[in-house]
């Protein structure tokens, strides 16, 4: 049993503090995850896991998002005792205690009455206790974290407008009130008409003034209820709106993260962009005026049959009149579908023009571009003002018909129904038009609205085509669960590798064969086109469809989980991209969770401290948009850092050096010994003097390997990289490798 009188729940079922390799406190709660993790065979990193800025336990959100990040399935729910006593077979459920801690909750006995409750601190070892529900009720309130392995059904379905309603009909509790509010509003609409002909038929003929105070007081009622009731139907209504937005907002993001990144480089990032935002219409859609729409056929239902009681002739008109105008946008909608295509490529192309001169905004300014970008940005403003007026020529043709039959239905009506109120001897006929009067608007209206529903679905289903251009492309597989997730020590080998990019016969490798051992530093050049920065793609797994065989550490990389792959490497491109933030924060921009000391421990290592000690706040100084306020070369050690704070077993620096200055270039050359420290390294680079103290240089040309040595040996038999070597260092003797170093070192 669990002493709650002797020792906490913490110190009882998991440890506070533990030291992993970068000697940092692993809670108790990740602990927990963890272990339930491995049950399903994945390997949870604690650095990932966003905990609190202060000294609280990470919340269940938190974990959440952490285990799902993995490729996990998870979710964070409130249980009670009774409930878990029916998880008899659902793997280890992680119980999050009231002080902070956590236990495994890994087996139940429903016989007895209690539940087994395992230390995560003690791993496969530790046996687990059992504890009953008085005893758990003292430590546990009822959060639960619920984790299992991701089925391959729960894979992405395609994005539709069923995909985007599946979404709607969840919020079922929500919508069955609605639907309860929307009948009853039904059945108080009917009372002021009723009242109404009351008023006319009887309190009019004979004087009663009882019955007008009567009907008063249920007329203010009624009003009363009324009102309460739309306004809890408005709010409800509301809240479906922004829980089914955020839904919409997590998936598309989460979609978006996935597409592979030669889909980015093939499209421009304003339309990306503007077909992303065309997913709000179809929610706009679905929580408004379809919604809107069909709680008015609710109310229809109730109304039409008092309608026919009332005048049974109207109300055939009221009906006739609705089949008429639904019949005109149907027959409308053909045509109108082909222009409203031409709208929407217009749009794109205009917002592309956009969204490609604000992200190329220094470009346009420093080649003085604003004109040629003004006469392309008018020519597509043009292009979609003359697509629109086209489209509202179109479309204003069915509502110049349609306008002379809602005035029929609005005014026509009451004109017929006065004829027949005179023409009627009873008396009751005039309260009775009333009546009809005052509903057949309500009516109307709805039906109306139902036939412009299907004009509108025009446009929100060319909304879905034009986000499901984007959303329903294939997304990187494995990209969080499935895979390899090995131990990397850092050797690369190629067998027979070779990539043709789509669109072309030229393939960019060909048949490259290689081997390199765990903790090389390995050079590769080559002129330009040569396959470099492909083998670059192909190692950080963009490109995953290539033939023959890539491996690391005797695993080939399509074998291997694509995240985990990323997350092993530590990437420095030659123009390198710094979020707008803190220094720190784009130092551990690949782990939230690190701390200050890690950030120092990276920036020393990649050269940055000594600027950034200079700077007005230090780590704390805010890049700006586009990293204005940094030099390329603080760019470039910021960047090197940020890969070095994952302590990567393989380094790609891809051209990182090329565009610095000799200063900065010669600072970052001199820590790359020290970098490459454990480590395998693999430099592209075109300057050859930077790579003389690399392990193995690879020499490539047009896709093909020429030769693979050390510089000397290069030097001596290979003809191609000893032209290379006498363009660059024609002030270099023959005796080479003392001035090849003194080259490096002076960033020549």
């Amino acid at each position: 049993m669990l002493d709650t009188h002797n020792t906490t729940a913490a110190a009882r079922i998991g440890p506070t503090i533990l030291r992993n390799s970068a000697s940092q406190a692993i809670h108790p709660r990740l602990l927990a995850v963890m272990e339930a993790a491995r049950f399903f065979g994945a390997e949870l990193d604690p650095a990932e896991c966003q905990m609190p800025s202060d000294d609280t336990p990470p919340p269940a959100a938190s974990l959440v998002a952490w285990a799902r990040g993995a490729g996990m399935w998870a979710r964070g729910v409130r249980l009670s005792w009774r409930h878990l006593m029916r998880l008899r077979e659902a793997g280890p459920v992680v119980l999050l205690f009231k002080d902070g801690a956590a236990g495994l909750l890994t087996g139940v006995n429903a016989a007895q009455s209690v539940v087994f409750v395992k230390d995560p601190r003690g791993g496969a070892a530790e046996a687990a206790v059992p504890v009953d529900e008085l005893r758990l009720g003292q430590v546990w309130a009822g959060e639960t974290l619920l984790i299992r392995a991701q089925r391959a059904a729960e894979a992405d379905p395609p994005f539709s407008i069923g995909w985007v309603a599946g979404l709607v009909l969840k919020e079922k509790r929500a919508l069955k009130d609605i639907a309860l509010g929307s009948l009853t509003l039904s059945f108080l609409t009917i009372f002021p008409p009723l009242l109404v002909m009351t008023v006319v038929d009887k309190v009019l003929t004979h004087h009663s003034y009882s019955t007008l105070a009567l009907l008063t007081a249920i007329l203010l009622i009624a009003m009363v209820f009324e009102t309460l009731l739309g306004y809890a139907r408005r709010l409800i209504v509301l809240v479906i709106g922004v829980r089914l937005d955020a839904k919409l907002n997590l998936q598309i993001f989460s979609r978006l993260l996935r597409l592979p990144l030669d889909y980015f480089e093939r499209h421009p990032a304003g339309e990306t962009m503007h077909r992303i935002g065309q997913v709000h219409k179809v929610r706009d859609f679905l929580t408004g005026k379809l919604l809107t729409t069909f709680l008015d056929l609710v109310t229809l239902l109730v109304l039409l049959p008092f309608l026919f009681y009332l005048n049974a002739t109207l109300a055939w008109m009221v009906l006739g009149g609705s089949g008429l105008i639904a019949l005109i946008i149907l027959g409308s909608l053909r045509p109108l579908r082909r222009v409203y295509a031409k709208v929407v490529a217009a749009e794109t192309a205009k917002v592309a023009a956009l969204g490609e001169t604000i992200f190329g905004i220094r470009t346009v300014k420093s080649l003085a571009l604003e004109p040629q970008r003004r006469s392309l940005w008018d020519e597509r403003v043009a292009e979609a003002g003359h697509a629109r007026l086209v489209f509202g020529y179109a479309s204003n043709w069915p509502q110049t018909l349609v306008n002379p039959i809602e005035r029929f239905m609005s005014i026509g009506i009451v004109l017929i129904g006065a004829y027949l109120a005179l023409s009627d001897n009873s008396g009751y006929a005039v309260g009775a038009l009333f009546a009809f009067m005052m509903l057949s608007m309500r009516v109307a209206q709805p039906l109306v609205g139902f036939a412009r529903l299907i004009e509108d679905w025009e446009q929100v289903g060319s909304a879905i085509a034009e986000a499901a251009l984007v959303l329903n492309r294939p997304l990187e597989t494995n990209a969080a669960s499935g895979g390899l997730r090995p131990k990397f020590e850092g050797a690369i080998s190629c067998e027979n590798l070779s990539f043709t990019y789509n669109g072309t016969k030229v393939p960019a490798l060909d048949r490259v064969t290689f081997s390199v051992s765990a903790g090389t530093m390995l050079g590769v050049v080559g002129r330009s086109g040569s396959g470099k920065s492909t083998l670059m793609r192909l190692l950080q797994g963009i490109n995953r469809d290539y033939e023959g065989f890539l491996k690391i550490d005797g695993n080939d990389l399509r074998d291997i989980n694509l995240r985990h792959l990323r997350q092993s490497f530590g990437v420095v491109l030659q123009d390198n991209f710094l979020f707008r933030g803190t220094i720190r924060d784009n130092i551990i921009a690949g782990r939230p969770g690190l701390t200050m000391e890690d950030a120092v421990r990276a920036a020393r290592l990649a050269g940055a401290e000594e600027f950034i000690e200079r700077m007005p706040n230090g780590y704390d100084t805010i890049v700006e948009e586009g990293s204005p306020n940094l030099s390329g070369g603080q760019k470039q050690r910021l960047a090197i850092a940020r890969a070095l704070i994952t302590d990567p077993r393989i380094l790609i620096l891809d051209e990182a050096t090329s565009a610095l200055d000799p200063e900065s270039e010669a600072l970052v050359n001199a820590n790359l010994l020290r970098i490459a420290r454990g480590r395998t390294m693999v430099i592209v680079s075109h300057r050859l003097s930077s790579l003389t103290e690399c392990d193995q240089i690879m020499m490539l040309d047009q896709g093909r390997l020429i030769d693979i040595a050390p510089h000397r040996v290069l030097l001596e038999r290979c003809a191609m990289y000893r032209q290379l070597w006498a363009q660059q260092n024609r002030h270099v003797d023959a005796q080479g490798p003392r001035h090849a170093r003194l080259a490096m070192a002076q960033g020549e």
